[in-house]
């Protein structure tokens, strides 16, 4: 059967004028065989091998969709105690924060805590962070809300909620697809100062449509437009700031000075630091108790309320549960706002749930998280919530809390569930003022320090101009175009840094390996010992190696090091940021430029006379005679270090810079060697073009070994053995097996070639791939 499917190959390729066979080079003929090692090239057969998942691969996928399988059979009182303590804490900051941001969605207070409830319940099952907490947040609710004031002008009709839930539900399914796909890593493409820029614009652009409702000034546009206009017009308000001033400023004075109190004592008293952070978290729920109280004193006693904008009534437990509605006419109002929403949600989760792995010693798992997001913006909708993902201020309280496991969020569903039951009375007193202060608290934490910004202008500069980008585009037009512009902004620095890549050529020095030590002396002035550094250095003979660097020293190394060129007419060149279609050119570019400007032709004369020439190669006169104390070009040492992969167009692209340079070194050929490639599917794509492989003369081949196997191998054991019995073999002839040893300088364990020696081009390491193009240099021309 397998012989059929070949002919019936064969006759196709050549049906199709295709040439199916592959180059193979000389094998040199080595006098041990020991040595010898043939590489076998990949197949594609072998490629979906590996990436066809095994049936215990797929049983490992579905286990990880529901992580709490691997520590709820550990649960225990310990970690019980850690839950209930950061679940009501939580609890008592999310039930004030979630009523707040639903007004940042343009929907009532109630829809926040439907989202807050849905969000901490449903995420355990799912979740791979612990310190996580899933629910309504500043920026996603400002996006909420953008959303549904834009689609009331498009289809006044539809209700608000109902177009928060389906853009819950829409989101939802979008994210559960990344994450069951296992595409979290998408993520990363956003880099840290573009989320940055994202968040701190964000935030103010919230602060500023947040201070009219603080301030009681009313008609105030908020939305959709820049925070810019949104200031100017809140300052022409100022003369028609109501009583409504003094309970917002008052209160966010409050929240303010608790948290210092509170970070004061607790740096006093450190043996009651856990206490007074507790005392801290729990500000914004004394603050809101406190003011609800105020405004139910003033306005409880007056039949009509003219003093103070108050949240209203709330309905108790859950008014609006049902299935969300979903049709085209809905889904096409938001369509265009989709894409925000989507990335929106994952930067926030992702990034603030990666952070407090590192804090706390764990790794999360991106695509499960998307999971988590997505499956708990598909069911939220349903009790009527609106978009939801990772709180950073909620998370960083409940991680502080000494949280334990995700069971935590069970906890906090309960308190918010009491919170909709027994205390909807309460919420009609709660001043919106309060809640702005509540929202300019909570996002003025997001805003990105100088301190942190200065750290970006330090490490590389240029993203400072990403982040201030960023920040201005939001700032001056909508958080969406802003979440847009540090996308783009991202990827273009991406795709900038791989095109505009460019090698370095290397040049051999010698270097020795230098220890440094501390010594106690005691000092000639002061009589005190001193611990002071001294530097040994390495007599021994291995410590001596050879070592590359860029010629120009551009890496930064000692200039008054001397790097020498390897061999004249040998150039040793290091790709750095891999080798593909989009940089192959510049890279190829780069090398033939200065190769032409450091060498000459092997032979002028094959050119001919000027007029027969081409227009592109005629030359100046007298050139021949300037260039006559350059070296000719004999071998080209590519380190593919850097390379992962390659693609056709960089092969064509090495095919034709080999043809131009053979061109230029004729007669001879140049021999182009490969250095550190790390990928079979790399030497597959370069055997393929023909490169690798020595078709022509056999030349010197020079290959590094290295001993067979390890210490409990079988090659090892059976080395052993040969060892026991030489042994057996001494004692019985010593005087012979003694001049027979002194006489050999091979090791006693058996060693084989680290290349395959059918690839004799490419070699172990830029050393051995230096010493073979000198060895294979010095055969040809002068």
């Amino acid at each position: 059967m397998a012989a059929e499917k070949k002919n019936t190959g064969a006759r196709v390729a050549k049906i199709f004028g295709i040439d199916t066979s592959r180059p193979e080079g000389y094998v040199p003929d080595l006098n041990d065989a020991d040595y010898l090692y043939v590489e076998q090239e990949p197949t594609v057969k072998e490629y979906f091998q590996e990436i066809t998942p095994s049936l215990a691969q797929v049983g490992h996928y579905f286990y990880r969709l529901f992580p709490f399988l691997s520590w709820i059979g550990n649960y225990n009182l310990t970690w019980l105690t850690g839950d209930l303590i950061a679940g009501i804490t939580v609890g008592a900051v999310v039930v004030p924060q979630s009523m707040a941001y639903a007004k940042l969605a343009a929907l009532p207070v109630e829809y926040g805590l439907y989202s807050s409830f849905m969000g901490v319940l449903i995420y355990w099952f799912f979740a791979t962070s612990k310190d996580i907490t899933i629910g309504p947040v500043a920026v996603m609710s400002q996006v909420t809300g953008n959303v549904v004031l834009a689609v009331a002008e498009r289809a006044p009709d539809i209700p608000g909620h109902v177009v928060a839930s389906a853009l819950a539900l829409i989101t939802g399914c979008i994210i559960l697809f990344l994450g069951l796909a296992r595409l979290g890593w998408i993520v990363e493409f956003i880099s840290l100062p573009a989320i940055c820029a994202f968040m701190t614009g964000s935030a103010v652009n919230i602060l500023a449509g947040q201070v009219p409702k603080l301030m009681g000034i009313p008609n105030i546009n908020t939305r959709g437009r820049g925070t810019h206009l949104v200031i100017i017009d809140t300052l022409k308000g100022l003369p028609n700031t109501g009583i409504d001033a003094a309970l917002g400023l008052t209160s966010l004075f409050l929240l303010y000075a608790l948290r210092a109190f509170c970070s004061f004592m607790a740096k006093k008293q450190p043996h009651r630091a856990k206490m007074w952070f507790i005392i801290s978290t729990l500000r914004t729920a004394f603050t809101i108790l406190l003011y609800t109280g105020i405004a139910a004193g003033i306005v409880i006693k007056k039949k009509n309320n003219k003093y103070l904008d108050l949240v209203g009534t709330v309905p108790s437990g859950f008014q609006h549960a049902g299935a969300p509605q979903i049709n085209t006419t809905i889904i096409n109002a938001f369509v265009s706002e989709l894409p925000a929403a989507v990335i929106v949600m994952l930067i926030e989760h992702i990034s603030i749930s990666k952070s407090f792995g590192r804090i706390n010693n764990y790794v999360i798992d991106p695509s499960q998280e998307l999971v988590a997001i997505g499956v708990t913006n598909i069911l939220a909708p349903f009790l009527g919530a609106y978009p939801a993902t990772g709180s950073f201020s909620r998370t960083a309280i409940k991680s502080k809390a000494g949280v334990r496991t995700p069971f935590a969020g069970v906890i906090t569903a309960i308190v918010v569930l009491l919170a909709l039951y027994a205390l909807t009375a309460l919420f009609f007193y709660i001043p919106n003022s309060a809640l702005a202060a509540v929202i300019i608290h909570a996002v003025g934490d997001v805003i990105t320090p100088p301190q942190t910004v200065f750290q970006f202008w330090r490490v590389a500069p240029h993203e400072v101009v990403i982040f201030l980008a960023g920040v201005l585009v939001t700032v001056f037009t909508n958080i969406e175009n802003g979440v847009y512009v540090t996308i783009c902004t991202s990827f273009v620095v991406l795709i900038w840094r791989l095109f505009l890549s460019e090698g370095r050529f290397l040049g051999r020095t010698r270097v020795r390996t230098v220890r440094q030590t501390n010594s106690a002396q005691a000092s000639s002035s002061d009589g005190e010992g001193k611990a002071k550094e001294t530097v040994t250095e390495d007599e021994k003979d291995f410590s001596l190696r050879p070592g590359f660097l860029p010629v120009e020293h551009e890496d930064g190394s000692n200039s008054e090091v001397v790097v020498d060129n390897p061999y004249p007419g040998v150039f040793v060149y290091r790709f750095a940021e891999g080798f593909n279609y989009p940089n192959a050119s510049r890279y190829l570019n780069h090398l033939t430029t200065v190769i032409f400007k450091t060498t000459r032709r092997t032979d002028p004369s094959l050119l001919g006379k000027v007029g027969d020439r081409p227009w592109n190669a005629a030359g100046k006169r007298g050139q021949l005679e300037d260039n006559s104390h350059l070296p000719t070009l004999k071998a080209i040492v590519l380190d593919f270090s850097a390379v992962n992969n390659i693609d056709a167009t960089s092969v064509q692209a090495l095919l034709d810079t080999r043809s131009q340079l053979d061109r230029y070194a004729a007669p001879d050929k140049v021999d182009w060697h490969f250095a550190n490639i790390t990928s079979r599917w790399t030497k597959r794509g370069l055997v393929a073009a023909g490169f690798g492989i020595r078709n022509g003369p056999p030349g010197r081949t020079i290959f590094s070994i290295a001993e067979l196997g390890g210490a409990d191998s079988a090659a090892a054991a059976a080395e052993a053995e040969r060892r026991r019995a030489a042994e057996q073999l001494k004692e019985k002839h010593a005087d012979d097996i003694e001049s027979i040893g002194a006489g050999s300088r091979r090791s006693s364990n058996k060693q084989v070639a680290l290349q395959g020696l059918n690839r004799p081009l490419f070699h172990f390491d830029l050393h051995e791939a230096v010493e073979a193009a000198i060895a294979n240099a010095q055969l040809k021309t002068p």
